[in-house]
């Protein structure tokens, strides 16, 4: 390791794990703002990893994007429980609006270390869909972390709900 690359010691102070968990997830953010863009789901994926695979509860977070996908704001916004998180799209909502995201990528843990999608995980999505969309904003993605990762883009799960969303939309209008 070059000189340069090294962590600065104070008063030559021995790091917890959970202090250098924090210091890696800082470096791995600082990196993908400074690439400016979510280019590669991969170095997503490695930070939500640093940031929600220690919880022993669910917490959903959100990774606020510009309209050229560069990132505004990371913030863990609803903690639950050992299997479960409450989500409220309003809450959603708000803070979407307040550091004027274009889009989002949503994020949440299984601590079970299981990344199969949920039904609760597709209704949730489904209603985050329906109430950004409201709002002129794009949900890309929606990761589940744990021993692995799965995305909802990648299993073609996230098309699936927005069509559903046009298509509710489209029958009330009809009515």
């Amino acid at each position: 390791m070059l000189k340069s690359q090294q962590l600065p010691s104070t008063n030559n102070t021995i790091l917890t794990d959970d202090e250098i968990v924090d210091l890696a997830s800082r470096i791995l953010f600082r990196r993908l703002k400074r690439e400016g863009k979510i280019n590669s789901p991969r170095s997503t994926v490695d930070f939500l990893k640093l940031k929600l695979g220690s919880y022993e509860r669910e917490v959903f977070s959100i990774i606020y994007l510009s309209n050229n996908n560069e990132i505004i704001e990371y913030k863990e916004l609803f903690f639950g429980t050992i299997n479960s998180a409450s989500v409220y799209p309003r809450e959603v909502v708000k803070d979407v609006l307040r550091v004027n995201a274009t889009s989002v990528i949503l994020a949440h843990n299984h601590p079970s270390g299981n990344v199969e999608v949920s039904t609760a995980d597709k209704l949730i999505t489904g209603k985050l869909i329906k109430a950004l969309s409201l709002i002129d904003v794009e949900v890309l993605d929606h990761l589940i972390i744990g021993n692995s990762y799965a995305s909802f883009a990648e299993l073609n799960l996230l098309a699936q709900l927005k069509q559903e969303v046009e298509c509710l939309d489209i029958i009330k209008l009809q009515s």
